[in-house]
This record gives structure tokens, sequence and C-alpha cells, in this order.
């Protein structure tokens, strides 16, 4: 299985150049149990440069090894709002660790001279649970506000996602024509 590994430009995330080629990566949507963080951060989309979206997080890192049982991980850089709903989730004991989320990361194909998505959910939520090492949740909120992009403040925030009982699809990339979708997740039968 081939594993996905992007590391994703921060500050091209948050003040987008169009001359620079950086991987860039949204958390377009996030909820985690019975808490839905906020769709606050304001930034340009890199395939429209001029139109702006609202995501809940600028990805730093996203990682999938590429199995159908393999949990997405990410770091994203968060607002202070969401910093404090996260912070209270890490703090208190989580019943319900159901996660709904989406997200977009994008890469520049230099032939065609644009951006496009390379790894996405296709604008559908992504069904999982937060996943869990040694009985401890992989969850963590950073309270030291991140120094990279100092306006607007923000906040590290890592998590582990493992896939629900469905099958879910992601969708990869690796140019603005070459396309194709994998399996996430795998459905249990009654």
């Amino acid at each position: 299985m081939a594993e996905l590994s992007f590391n994703c430009s921060v500050s091209q995330g948050f003040n987008f150049q169009k001359d620079a080629q950086e991987l860039v990566g949204h958390i377009v949507s996030l909820k985690i149990g019975d808490t839905q963080l906020d769709a606050d951060l304001a930034v340009s989309d890199p395939t429209n440069p001029t139109q702006t979206v609202k995501v809940v997080g600028v990805v730093s890192h996203i990682y999938w090894n590429g199995g159908y049982a393999d949990p997405i991980q990410f770091s994203c850089q968060i607002s202070n709002s969401n910093k404090v709903k996260v912070a209270t989730l890490v703090h208190k004991d989580l019943t319900n660790t159901e996660v709904l989320f989406k997200f977009d990361i994008y890469d520049y194909d230099p032939k065609e001279k644009k951006y496009y998505k390379c790894f996405h959910t296709d604008g559908n939520d992504l069904y999982g649970l937060v996943q869990k090492s040694g009985g401890d949740l992989i969850m963590e909120i950073d309270m030291e506000q991140s120094m990279e992009i100092v306006s607007p403040k923000n906040f590290t925030f890592t998590l582990g996602v493992m896939p629900q009982e469905k099958e879910m699809d992601l969708h990869i990339a690796t140019s603005v024509s070459d396309k194709f979708v994998k399996r996430w997740g795998v459905a249990v039968g009654a």
C-alpha cells in the first residue's frame, strides 16, 4: 500500500501567494463527539485565490498509511475559540469519540500552472473515531500560541482518526488530470 504524507505550508495557507507553489491544506469541517468546531478562519482558495473560504484549520501535516483501516492523522492551526473547545474535550472523559470531518489538500501542477486538490474528501464527511494508543486518545492541543503566523492568533491541534465501520472514499490526484479514488473504512455486514 502506498502511504500518503503531505507537509503543507502554514504561511502559504494563511497568506496565499500566487507565485509560491507550496502544498496547502484545509480542515474544512470538524465535529468531535457533540462538539462542532467553527469554520472561523477565512483563507484563500488555492484554486481561485480571489475567493476566500471559511475553514476550521490550516493544515501543517496530514498522513495516511494507505490501508482501509489505517487512521488519518493530521496537525493544523486553529483559532483561539476552537482551541478552547478542543482543550475542554481533551480534559474531560470523552464518552462520544465519533468524528465527522472534511479536508482539502492542494498541490501545484507545474505543467498546467495551477493548483488542484491532491488529497481530499470531495466535499463529503468522513465518519471516524478518535484514534487510541495504549488507552490514550490521539488528540492534542498546544495551549501556547503558534508563532509561525502571528495574526490571526492560532494554535497547533493534532488529531488521529480511525474509520468507522462503513466504506468511504478518499480522493487522490497526482496532477490536474491524473485522479483516482481509494477506499477508507470497511462496511461490516449484519
